[in-house]
C-alpha cells in the first residue's frame, strides 16, 4: 500500500476516502489513535489515506481535481506531501536515542 494523501486531520481523510470509495477504488485511513495523543486539538500531518500500488495513480489523479491541482503542464500529479511522515520518523529516531541512553546509564 502506498500514502495517497496527507491529511490535515481525520475528517478530510474520510472525505477523501470516500472520494477513492465511490470511485471504485479501495481505501484505508490511519492515524486514529496518532490523534487522540494530543487531545481536542486537532493533530496535523498524521493521517493518511493509504491505497494499493495498482490504484495509486488513479487516486492521485482524482485527489487532484479533488483539490483542484489539475496542472496545466501536461497533466503531471503533484506529488504526496510526505511531511508527518518525515517528523514522525525523527521523532521515532530521537525517542529511540534517548531509550538508548536511558538504557546505557543503568
Amino acid at each position: 500500500m502506498q500514502i495517497a494523501y496527507n491529511a490535515r486531520d481525520l475528517t478530510e481523510a474520510h472525505i477523501i476516502a470516500g472520494l477513492l470509495g465511490s470511485h471504485g477504488i479501495d481505501s484505508h485511513v490511519g492515524g486514529h489513535y496518532l490523534q487522540g495523543a494530543l487531545g481536542e486539538i486537532g493533530a496535523a500531518g498524521f493521517t493518511n489515506v493509504h491505497v494499493e500500488d495498482g490504484d495509486y495513480l488513479e487516486a492521485r489523479r482524482l485527489i487532484a481535481e479533488y483539490e483542484g491541482a489539475a496542472t496545466s503542464d501536461g497533466g503531471r500529479i503533484p506529488p504526496v506531501n510526505d511531511a508527518g511522515e518525515f517528523y514522525a520518523r525523527w521523532f521515532l529516531l530521537l525517542l529511540l536515542a534517548v531509550a538508548v541512553g536511558f538504557v546505557l546509564t543503568f
